[in-house]
């Protein structure tokens, strides 16, 4: 199996993107990545998208991109794992390059949310939920997460102050990155301390509330991959190595798990990645986990082994996830800030770990000296996670 490099990546501002059909957001990205690459041809194409034949009633979106961007006659696939389409993109197309059956891969991922209501948003990401035994009875994922949320508190002794330092953070650097849907900085005052907070920060699936959780978006990232041996002669960039990949599953129900507290694919998938990098949690620079809600951030980053069990919380309010900190988590903004287009969320998480490694993000956003980045997209409720190890190559 050949190593893997990252030589071009390219993503949109994420947010509500009226003017743009769904293959338009993914040609553009994809035009970044190839321009940033230095490429024009590619053997193949995997195009990460949960929902355009419900949402916008079109299939065959991969063949659709190939034309639009005139790489005929290059082999086009589309991949669907709801939330984690875009890890598992990428994990199609890092296999497909280490093979050696394809030199040069583009994968891209996008979603386009915004056309419709918010509560059919909801409806449609909740269609990933047990057709049986929980979606027929009203479950959607924001209430998943309340009770996982609510379990969790009860068992670590997660406080709502440090669901509240999440978001304070992820929105803080949200502010500062270009490509975030939301920019708008808040305040604990605004949004937990005043008597305002209950109308600033209404309950949204207790005990989370509103800015607890992440926003519908539009938006498209990708990436371009080639053998690491071919990368002097393909681009100029510093290669970004995918030292590492895992992926694990879990039961579809919350109800049939031991302990719904414990994310086994996560903590599987982390594990399966660090052990084919080579690496150890302590060796991460900079991390990208999938906070489509708060709590998630917390449980992720001590599944994952940054943390023990019990202390990501406190880690947080003592500014350990911070830039500067012990492990700089989500200095994109996160999906909290970011934004969260399903089908995109895995690709735009290495996009920024790229831009991280690369070391060309402005100081506010740049963790110093990065070496190693680490994503987990969370697909499900935790019941489909992909996770990376990138580290920096050498020029």
């Amino acid at each position: 199996m050949r190593d893997v490099a990252i030589i071009g990546v390219g993503m949109i501002p994420f947010g509500r993107r009226d003017e743009d059909t769904l293959v338009d957001m993914l040609a553009y990205a994809s035009l970044k990545a190839l321009d940033d690459a230095g490429v024009e041809a590619v053997d193949a194409v995997y195009v990460a998208n949960m929902g355009s034949g419900i949402l916008q009633h079109q299939t065959a979106v991969a063949s659709a991109l190939v034309d639009r961007l005139s790489l005929l006659p290059a082999a086009a696939d589309l991949v669907e794992n709801g939330p984690a389409s875009g890890g598992s993109a990428i994990k199609n197309g890092v296999l497909a390059v280490a093979s050696g059956y394809y030199d040069v891969v583009l994968v891209a991922g996008g979603e386009k949310m915004r056309e419709v209501t918010g509560w059919r948003a909801t409806d449609f990401v909740a269609t990933l939920t047990h057709p049986e035994v929980e979606y027929p009875y009203g479950i959607t994922l924001p209430g998943m997460a309340g009770m996982f949320t609510q379990l969790y508190m009860e068992k670590y002794g997660v406080t709502r102050e440090m669901l509240v330092e999440v978001s304070l953070k992820n929105q803080h650097m949200g502010a500062l990155n270009p490509y975030a849907h939301v920019e708008m900085l808040i305040t604990k005052e605004g949004i937990l301390d005043s008597p305002h907070a209950v109308v600033n920060n209404p309950p949204a699936a207790t005990p989370l509330h509103l800015y607890d959780l992440c926003p519908v978006s539009d938006g498209a990232a990708a990436v371009i991959l080639c053998p690491l041996e071919r990368v002097k002669e393909l681009s100029k960039n510093v290669p970004v190595i995918v030292a590492g990949f895992g992926q694990a599953t879990d039961t579809h129900t919350l109800a049939e798990r031991d302990d719904p507290t414990d994310l086994k694919a996560v903590t599987l998938a982390a594990q399966q990645a660090f052990e084919r990098a080579k690496m150890k949690p302590e060796d991460i620079s900079v991390a990208e986990l999938h906070d489509a809600f708060t709590i998630l951030e917390i449980a992720e980053s001590e599944h994952v082994g940054f943390f023990k069990k019990g202390e990501g919380g406190k880690a947080v309010l003592e500014g350990k996830t911070r830039l500067g900190g012990q492990i700089p988590i989500n200095m994109s903004g996160g999906l909290k800030a970011r934004g969260h287009p399903v089908g995109a969320t895995g690709v735009a998480q290495v996009v920024e770990l790229t831009w991280q490694l690369r070391h060309e993000l402005p100081k506010e956003r740049q963790v110093k000296g990065a070496k190693a980045g680490f994503s987990i997209n969370f697909g499900g409720f935790g019941n489909n996670v992909v996770a990376f190890v990138l580290k920096r190559g050498e020029k």
